[in-house]
């Protein structure tokens, strides 16, 4: 995306119906005049090409176990028609090294098109558990599975963001997110806060994965009164896209508020213990984030002084760094093991996304992968790359509709 058009984006933010309808307008007929591509680059599809539709789900974690050998996956039999499903998804163990052959681990009916269930390898080992989301008996829940005996261990909440030692992790109401942003809540139960615009209730939640203590760590209230802005009064208030350091000490929260139709966002930090919130950038507009050690944050947002871009965070304090000026429309980043950053963006007026793979000390920003987004997956429905590193950082996975519906994708990476 130009910056003409990240302006022109910019401005109708402020209007998501209009939004959407001049975006279609304008994908459908610079799609018309482009160039036609389908895919470039080295890449390999890991996943059946059979009646069923394939994903991990979010960029902040990492489907392959300690070994590199086995992926983890979602399967589901349709994921366009709707964006948070109740309908059962299969989650399947891909073997690398048998074929890329798949086999159901378990199942679930709390899934959304963007981060699936939370499906993820436990800590410490990374090979020998996994957990998920799911609903039973009328409640949501996360489960902790045991890969060689199928044992089960059910918590009483869903999670969000686990610590890095499986010690612990962070939930939120997945409720009021499919009410207030579809694709990545869960449409199992009813929102208790659907006629609360500011509740003073929970909205964050310490699990203890052991114990299955679950403990309110803080309210919408107490982010409505953190450095409070007149445009937050009278506003409908969520939190988003929990995300613990590294040292599992503290966590980053994306706090929105809603006037009418205007949205407004900001990154917060806070102890894992529930004290110390602080507001780390706060102009209007913040996106996807990720620790790049327990100090430092690196986050797509926008300064109103430099616009929008991607910036490097210093935790507690108002350092901010400005990273590969160029790039200046929205993505997924993350760091590799070696400290290579990996990103995307969002399809162009071809309706084709690219993949980055980056360095902090340098500008240039290389692609290593293109693909094409059928106008099918588009909206609530669509499907983001959300590239993710492999523990080893030699190899980046993706989820891509390129080939008609959503499929795994990985893309071999090298040194910079």
């Amino acid at each position: 995306m130009g910056k003409a058009e990240q302006k022109i984006n910019s401005f109708l933010q402020k209007f998501p119906v209009v939004k959407n309808s001049v975006k279609r307008v304008y994908q459908l007929t610079m799609y018309a005049i482009s160039p036609k591509l389908k895919s470039s680059g080295e890449i390999q599809r890991i996943t059946p090409n059979d009646e069923c539709e394939y994903f991990f789900g979010y960029y902040d974690k990492c489907p392959w176990d300690a070994t590199g050998r086995y992926m983890l996956c979602n399967r589901v039999k349709n994921a366009y028609a709707k964006a948070d499903n109740s309908d059962e998804a299969q989650l399947v163990l891909i073997d690398t090294k048998e074929n890329n052959k798949c086999k159901v681990i378990a199942t679930t009916h709390s899934w959304n098109v963007q981060q699936g269930c939370m499906l993820q390898w436990l800590g410490t080992d990374y090979a020998s558990r996994v957990i998920y989301n799911d609903f039973r008996n009328g409640n949501f829940c996360s489960v902790i599975l045991e890969l060689s005996t199928s044992e089960e261990k059910v918590l009483p909440m869903p999670v969000y963001s686990v610590a890095p030692d499986s010690s612990f992790a962070l939930t939120l109401d997945f409720a009021r997110l499919h009410r207030l942003r579809p694709g990545y809540g869960y449409s199992n139960a009813p929102e208790v806060t659907a006629n609360e615009l500011c509740p003073n209730k929970p909205c964050i939640w310490k699990v203890n994965l052991s114990s299955g203590k679950c403990e309110p760590l803080f309210k919408y209230t107490d982010f409505a009164a953190l450095e409070i802005r007149p445009e937050m009064v009278g506003a409908e208030h969520k939190v988003n896209h929990l995300m613990i350091a590294p040292d599992g000490k503290r966590f980053m929260v994306l706090h929105r508020w809603f006037v009418g139709s205007r949205k407004y966002t900001r990154l917060v930090t806070a102890n894992c213990d529930g004290t110390g919130l602080y507001n780390l950038l706060d102009d209007d507009f913040v996106s996807h984030c990720f620790w790049k050690n327990s100090k430092e944050i690196l986050t797509f947002a926008e300064k109103k002084e430099e616009g929008r871009g991607y910036f490097l965070l210093h935790d507690s304090t108002k350092q901010v760094k400005h990273l590969w000026p160029a790039l200046v429309g929205d993505g997924h980043p993350s760091y590799s093991s070696s400290g290579q950053i990996v990103t995307d963006n969002y399809p162009d007026r071809r309706r084709v996304a690219k993949i980055y793979v980056l360095a902090e000390n340098s500008e240039s920003t290389p692609v290593v992968a293109q693909v094409f987004a059928p106008f099918r997956y588009d909206n609530d429905v669509r499907c983001d790359l959300h590239p993710r590193w492999s523990r080893g950082g030699d190899k980046v996975c993706f989820d891509s509709v390129f080939e008609g519906k959503r499929e795994l994708y990985i893309v071999k990476i090298g040194n910079m």
